[in-house]
Order: C-alpha cells, then structure tokens, then sequence
C-alpha cells in the first residue's frame, strides 16, 4: 500500500510537468497501482485520449511485452489495443483506431463484468465509450469523403458495442444503489443519443427513455441530466409534443453551467421555436446575448402577423435553419402568423361578421401567391379547428362569424 502511494504521490508530481516524457514503466506503473486500488477515476484519466501520454513515444517500442509482464488477462490485450490506437491516430488513420477502440472496450467489459457488488470501473466504461464514439464519427468522416457507400455503418458498430454495455449496467439490480452499475446508465445513454441523432435514428431513443425514466432511486449528475434533457426535449420537438419539449430544454438551458455559452446557445436554438409554437416570443436582449439574430425577424414577424417578413426571414436564413434542423418546425408559426394578421383585420373592422373578402384582401396584401376567396376559407377553417379563431364561416352570407368573448384565445 505505502509503494502504491507513493506512486500515486509521484504521478501527481508527474502531472505537474510533462507526462508526454515519462519513462514507460512509470506509466504501467500507475495504471496497474489504480487497477489494484480499484481507483476508477485514476485509470479513465490514463487510458483516456485527451491525457498527455498520448504524446509519449516511449510507449510505442515493445508495448506487446510490456503490458503481457505488467497485466493480467484481459487488461494486458486492452492497454496493448490502447497503445495500438495510439499510434494508428498518430498516423491518422482513423478506421484502425476506431477497431483498436472498439477492441478496448469489449476487453473492459469482460472485466467489468467479473466485478460483482462492485462500480468503480464506472468512470473508466464512460471515457472508453466516449472515446469510441468520437473515433466513429471520425472514420465516419474519413469513409464519407472516400466515397465509402454506407459510411454510418461504423457508427451503428460502435451503438451496438456502446448497447452491450448499457445492458451490463442496466440488468444490475443491487439493492445498495452506491454499489449498483445502474449509476453509470446515463452516460451510456446520452452517448447513445449522440449517435442516434447523428444516424436519423431517434425511434430508438424511446427504450432508452422509459429505461432511464424507471430510475427514479438513482442520482446523476446534473451535467449529464442536462444533456439527457436536451436531447430528449429535441426528440418530443420533432414529435410535434412541444409542451414536454419546452419542459426538457427549459430544464435543460436553467441548470447548463452559465460558462458553457456553446451549450447554452445550441439548448435555445431548439427552445426559442418550441416557445414561439406556444405563445412565448424571446427578447431581443437574449438574443444578441448568444448570437442568435437569426430569429429576430421571425418573431417580430409572427408578432405581427407580418407573412412577408416572416418569408423573407425564413429563406434568409435558410441554411442556418435547415443545418440546426429547426427550418420545418419553424414553418410551423404560418398558421400562428396568419392568426396574428386576421385579428388586425378583425381590430380594424371591428366587428363580430367579418366578410370573407376582408381576409382574402388581407392575403393579397401579404403577396401571397394564388389566393382567392376558397384559399381565404380554407386558411380561416384551419384556424377554427386549432382554436385560434373562436367561430365558424356562413357560406351562405360569405362571412366569418366570430365570439364576442375572446375571439382570438392567447396561443398555447
């Protein structure tokens, strides 16, 4: 135990100066001290890519032997993998690093396995996978512009693989939660997320929504409930329940970490046109705040029930729309546009029998296209049946009948 400590005490020494020059022994050294410990924390640092040994050429010469007279089975074929992929992102190629990965982490979760009542490999499953799942996107990347056919296979390998180990966690019933694998379900969730967003495959985020929505007696973290909200907040937005996705993105934007501007600003990107579909339009202040200018024109033009403003917004920011994948939800506010220009007509008219010619005038105003008296109809059914309008249309007298009281409920 002292010769552990003081190792652990050198690597903090180490980590103080350059890591990238330490000797090779040094370096198995500490990961074996954090594997007898059981030190999770210690050993995802030091199998994680973004650790400065990565940069240690040291470990690239007889790496085989070493880790067979340091490791015992399955960690001596796992940090022999790891270094292999050391040296395959030293020479960018990105497809044998992503196999080297995923022999990783098939070789950490036989290990994981075999430890009963125990959880500390927790910290090491979520960088192993994060790592995998970055390495995927990248020869993803790389396949895409050889012009590979199906490039998102290797995504949907390292899903698969990411799958194998959620179930390990999942499956974990103990009863003493602090002990329990379920406590690393999240993570391997919203990895999994990532991945299924990235591949247009979001009817297999349900399972893993009920799944974690059952861990009620579990506490995560509240970095990695965000997340989790975030993404499950973009799937009820592209299931048109916009309620429950304002709820998850809300959550989502008020606990992000105020510092994590990027976050903050990509959360509002999908809040600010669920919170226009249901009535809230944001200030101009937050919107210079996070460089979101782009919906500034829409809702003023929603507001006003300006169409041509509200068209000329759209396709001028079309591409940043469409790469956000917010452009279809944002057609949604034409209804509510309309909603807005017919109750100035009915302002300026005021009356409660409103002609029909009123709002196909009103149409022609906006410059839109083809409109005439039955397109006029169709637009005002529509409003009547969502409840915008409260009324109904006399054919017979060519006229919108409209309520006394609150003909244009508040949009919610």
């Amino acid at each position: 135990v002292a010769v552990r400590m003081r190792i652990k005490l050198i690597y903090c020494g180490v980590r103080c100066l350059e890591m990238a020059y330490v000797a090779v022994n040094q370096y198995f050294q500490l990961v074996e001290s954090a594997l007898e410990d059981g030190d999770g924390e210690l050993l995802a640092e030091l199998i994680s890519y973004r650790h400065p040994h990565v940069q240690n050429e040291k470990l690239r010469v007889n790496f085989e032997s070493q880790c067979q007279a340091y490791f015992q089975p399955p960690f001596d074929e796992l940090f022999a993998a790891h270094i292999r992929c050391i040296i395959a992102l030293s020479e960018r190629d990105s497809s044998n690093a992503f196999a080297c990965q995923l022999f990783v982490v098939q070789s950490f979760l036989k290990a994981f396995q075999a430890q009963k009542e125990e959880n500390w490999g927790l910290p090491v499953l979520a960088v192993v996978t994060r790592d995998l799942r970055l390495f995927a996107l990248e020869a993803e990347k790389c396949m895409a512009a050889s012009g590979h056919k199906k490039p998102a296979d290797v995504l949907e390998r390292a899903a698969d693989q990411i799958m194998s180990c959620f179930r390990v966690c999942v499956s974990d019933n103990r009863t003493v939660v602090e002990r329990s694998k379920r406590l690393g379900t999240l993570v391997l969730v919203n990895q999994l997320f990532k991945i299924y967003f990235r591949i247009n495959k979001l009817h297999l985020c349900k399972p893993l929504i009920r799944a974690i929505d059952s861990c009620d007696n579990l506490r995560f973290s509240k970095a990695q409930m965000v997340t989790y909200r975030y993404f499950v907040g973009k799937k009820a937005m592209f299931d048109s329940d916009f309620k429950k996705a304002a709820e998850c993105l809300e959550y989502a934007f008020n606990h992000c970490f105020v510092t994590s501007q990027r976050n903050r600003r990509l959360i509002l990107i999908y809040l600010i046109p669920v919170k226009m579909l249901l009535g809230e339009f944001p200030k101009r202040e937050l919107l210079l705040k996070h460089k979101l200018e782009h919906f500034m024109d829409i809702a003023k033009a929603v507001r006003k029930g300006n169409l041509v403003l509200f068209s000329d917004a759209l396709e001028k920011h079309e591409s940043f729309f469409i790469h956000f994948g917010v452009f279809l939800i944002l057609e949604k506010l034409t209804i509510i546009t309309y909603r807005n220009l017919f109750r100035k007509v009915y302002l300026i008219l005021g009356t409660h029998q409103l002609p029909l010619k009123a709002f196909e005038d009103a149409l022609r105003f906006m410059n839109v296209e083809d409109v005439d008296i039955d397109e006029a109809q169709c637009i005002l059914a529509g409003l009547i049946d969502k409840n915008y309008i409260r009324g109904y249309i006399s054919h017979q007298h060519q006229k919108v009948v409209i309520s006394k009281q609150n003909p244009f409920p508040v949009v919610k």
